[in-house]
């Protein structure tokens, strides 16, 4: 048996929706195809599966083995085709293409001044929208009609083009410029996390120095605006710059409010836009701004005009559950927040197709926190087993890190002390491996190593020591961001003054909303 994840076709046919399946039906027979077409015996078929077999289909007799191959491209092909005249599924830059199809029909036709009045409509459009790559492709296009000298255009208009295609140009360049230090940014951070030493640091804005372009932000659209803050983004998320990642996340989200016809035309960027937004309000603890911008953000998305599709409804999900739980984090409510765990669990499983390996690990990371925060160690174990035994190392290498780190102090603390000195052995040999054994994580490894040495009634003073060594680096620009994973320094003065963590955590989330 194949893959499910690894068959497009039918992975394709089973996100469909009931109204798509009959709407591609309904299209098969428009288009006058024979109802009892192969295509439309094995589009039912795969339909009738839960998991995909290849043998079941060949043993139907629909197709024959070597042409199961073509066939399912062709069928493949026909349901984007059906997917796309559904007018449900249609968006600006599909409208504007679709203009710029008709228009090529017309000057193949010899029409040459009807395809021009199409294409000028779609260039109206695409400016309009800030659809500028599109833009120029319309732009170079009437240029190859008008340079044939067939449509005895107006003077100037020669003029015209070539002013705007030199404008578009250089706003795309800008755009490409800011989108590309934005990816490659991103990238950098999923793959190793924040900086970790001066010379990172050195790198990382020598990198982002020297690949900001010059630009006029006067001279800035919506796009090449919204490319920008992505950018200072996340150069502010590497350095740790939370109050930077703040500031350019409420930009991003309120360039959005500000042209709030991009909110229907980009819906993903805006998600994201709150959901880094969010995360950063999290980062710097603000409770009050958090709540506010959740709220806001829930009624923009249940506004009657948001658009909605699977990878829509997959990215609200990771926004809305992801802030939920840091909600829950910030207040130290461990226990209100375990009503989530079931949702996540069962939204996981039903965008598994939309949502990447990244963001399962991370909700486990979270929900493991939660059971650590109300003391059910065991559970915590179960979620971060889900990760350590993750073999793809392409994930965030320091949620890696902190999963095991986290591990040795659950199993401490449910008192599975026969797989302890194991665990700290192979934990250290991995940090080591990842190059990512950072003072925080010396400190907690040396201390859970010299367990066994300490007597019970030296135990506090044991705990003592240790927060006063940890407490150090609470603000140091590098290890500092050990705490932001794990919360060692509550859960050490949970031992120190025999209180629940909660307790602590609420106690500290009181005083920095005050």
């Amino acid at each position: 048996m194949a893959n499910t994840s690894k068959d497009f076709l039918f992975v394709l046919i089973k996100s469909l929706s009931k109204s798509e399946k009959r709407q591609f039906k309904l299209y098969v027979n428009r288009i006058g195809m024979n109802t009892d077409a192969k295509f439309l015996q094995l589009f039912e078929l795969l339909d009738k599966m839960n998991d995909y077999n290849e043998e079941k289909i060949l043993k139907s007799n629909i197709v024959t083995k070597v042409q199961l191959s073509n066939l399912k491209a062709h069928l493949y092909k026909q349901i984007l085709v059906s997917l796309r005249l559904n007018p449900t599924l249609q968006n600006i830059r599909i409208q504007i293409r679709e203009q710029i199809d008709f228009a090529t029909i017309l000057y193949q036709k010899g029409l040459y001044k009807q395809s021009l009045k199409l294409l000028e409509k779609a260039k109206t459009m695409a400016l309009e929208h800030e659809e500028k790559n599109i833009a120029y492709e319309i732009v170079e296009f009437e240029k190859v009609i008008e340079s044939q000298y067939i449509t005895r255009s107006i003077s100037g208009r020669a003029d015209e083009l070539s002013i705007l295609a030199k404008d578009l140009s250089r706003q795309n360049v800008v755009t490409s410029k800011l989108s590309n230090l934005s990816l490659q940014l991103y990238g950098y951070l999923l793959k190793h996390g924040y900086a970790k030493s001066d010379e990172e640091m050195k790198q990382i804005t020598q990198y982002y120095s020297d690949r900001m372009p010059e630009f006029d932000f006067e001279e800035l659209g919506f796009r090449e605006k919204l490319w920008l803050y992505k950018a200072n983004l996340w150069y502010s998320f590497l350095i740790q710059d939370f109050l930077g990642c703040f500031k350019y996340a409420s930009k991003w989200v309120e360039l959005f409010y500000e042209y709030p016809s991009m909110i229907q035309i980009n819906p993903i960027w805006f998600i994201k836009g709150s959901n880094y937004l969010l995360e950063s309000l999290y980062l710097v603890k603000h409770q009050t701004y958090f709540k506010e911008a959740l709220v806001r953000f829930e009624d923009t998305l249940t506004h009657k005009g948001f658009p909605k599709n699977e990878n829509i409804l997959s990215q609200k999900f990771l926004t809305l559950y992801n802030s939920k739980l840091n909600l829950h984090f910030l207040k130290g409510d461990f226990e209100g927040g375990l009503y989530l765990v079931d949702e996540i669990l069962t939204q996981l499983d039903l965008f598994n197709e939309q949502i990447d390996e990244h963001h399962h690990m991370v909700f486990y990371y979270k929900i493991a926190s939660l059971y650590f925060g109300i003391g059910d160690n065991l559970q915590c174990i179960v979620y971060l087993n889900k990760i350590i035994s993750n073999r793809n190392l392409e994930m965030r290498e320091d949620l890696m890190c902190f999963a095991r780190v986290l591990n040795l102090v659950a199993h401490y603390e449910a008192r599975e002390d026969e797989q302890l000195d194991k665990l700290i052995r192979d934990t250290y040999q991995f940090l080591i491996k990842m190059n990512d054994l950072h003072e925080v994580q010396r400190e907690m490894i040396r201390f859970l190593k010299n367990l066994g040495t300490i007597y019970p009634h030296e135990l506090k003073d044991a705990f003592i020591a240790l927060h006063a060594k940890l407490k150090t680096f609470e603000n140091h620009p590098y290890e500092k961001r050990a705490f932001l994973y794990l919360d060692i320094i509550s859960w050490l003065e949970s031992k120190i003054y025999n209180k629940p963590v909660a307790h602590i955590v609420q106690e500290k989330a009181l005083k920095v909303n005050r």
